[in-house]
């Protein structure tokens, strides 16, 4: 039996992180951030949702750099791209971050670190190129997984939703990642009818993994918001397709 959306919203531990308060983590920890262009900070002012991902890492002798690559979806439909570089002085000590606006920038500041130069490589010196091995696809973290990917599924509306198999195998998940998923529709068009789609992935017990892919959207009779869960984002994007169709 579903549970009505405005019974079982989101508690603030378990919505993602915002496309703002991701802004402001990355600008808060760069120690260079009062460099960034005003446009650029302008722009950031509309974005409506956000990604993140290692673009190459390097590790030797207590030494570390890695390479994190932020992207942001304005309301335009473009999109705008920070570099971020994470990088420790000495051996052992705390890591710095700085910022720029583009890959170049980022090579040039790797350059002055002397460590080896900005490849899509992510390197083991002395032991083997990480490109042979599988580059995870989530981080996950253990906060009572168990109990979000039953609160997922309590709040699905949707007549389609996963069942009782799925429920039982989420039951014994050990750690979990929520991730906003780009693409069309974000929102749609001239109905004013909003939409979102997020990753929701498991970790269980035996190392494999599972995501249920969740829709939040305004295309009900009421406008209220509605939860839509499906076990493939095809699914779930097909599901979007076809109410932004019916509303448009």
């Amino acid at each position: 039996m579903s549970v009505p959306y405005e019974t079982a919203a989101y508690e603030p531990a378990e919505s993602p992180e915002s496309p703002e308060e991701h802004l402001a983590r990355l600008l808060g920890r760069a120690l260079n951030s009062f460099e960034l262009p005003d446009e650029v900070m302008r722009r950031l002012d509309c974005a409506l949702a956000h990604d993140s991902s290692l673009h190459s890492a390097y590790h030797s002798a207590g030494l570390h750099r890695e390479t994190y690559r932020h992207t942001w979806l304005l309301a335009d439909g473009s999109a705008v791209t920070l570099w971020e570089l994470v990088h420790n002085p000495t051996p052992g000590s705390e890591p710095e971050h700085e910022v720029y606006v583009d890959e170049e920038e980022v090579q040039t500041a790797t350059a002055r670190l002397g460590l080896p130069p900005e490849t899509r490589d992510f390197e083991l010196p002395g032991l083997m190129r990480l490109w042979a091995i599988p580059e995870p696809r989530h981080m996950f973290a253990a906060d009572d997984s168990a109990d979000h990917a039953r609160r997922l599924l309590r709040r699905a509306e949707n007549p389609d939703r996963p069942d009782e198999r799925t429920a039982a195998l989420l039951a014994t998940a050990t750690a979990h990642e929520i991730t906003q998923a780009f693409g069309r529709p974000g929102r749609a068009g001239r109905t004013g009818l909003s939409y979102a789609l997020y990753e929701h992935a498991f970790l269980l017990p035996d190392g494999t993994e599972i995501s249920l892919w969740e829709v939040e959207h305004t295309a009900t009779p009421d406008g209220r918001h509605m939860c839509e869960v499906y076990l493939s984002e095809d699914a779930a994007r097909d599901a979007m397709e076809r109410r932004a169709t019916r509303q448009g």
